[in-house]
């Protein structure tokens, strides 16, 4: 299957807050980024931790943010970013 994001895609992560396992950070949800790298599809991680067989694989992206966006009191260097590995069934086109 073809990942949906491209390095260099802008995406948004989803604002959900789903009971249970969750892999998707909750300082990132609801923020913009840029697709750095498609890591690859692996079993649902979200679907493992309950025992099941985590299919279908999904995509896993590396989502660059920039501090700024993410804290809003982040007091660093403005071009000063962070990495978060998000599965697709989390973002969206920004």
């Amino acid at each position: 299957m073809t990942p949906r994001f491209a390095v260099g895609a802008k995406v948004r992560v989803r604002v959900a807050f789903p009971p249970g396992h969750v892999r998707t950070p909750f300082f990132v949800r609801g923020h913009t980024g840029e697709v750095v790298d498609v890591v690859g599809r692996f079993a649902n991680p979200e679907e493992l931790a309950y025992g099941r067989d985590g299919k279908p694989e999904i995509t896993l992206y590396r989502v660059q943010f920039r501090q700024t966006d993410i804290w809003p009191d982040y007091r660093g260097e403005k071009h000063d970013t962070a990495v978060a590995d998000i599965f697709e069934h989390w973002l969206e086109k920004a």
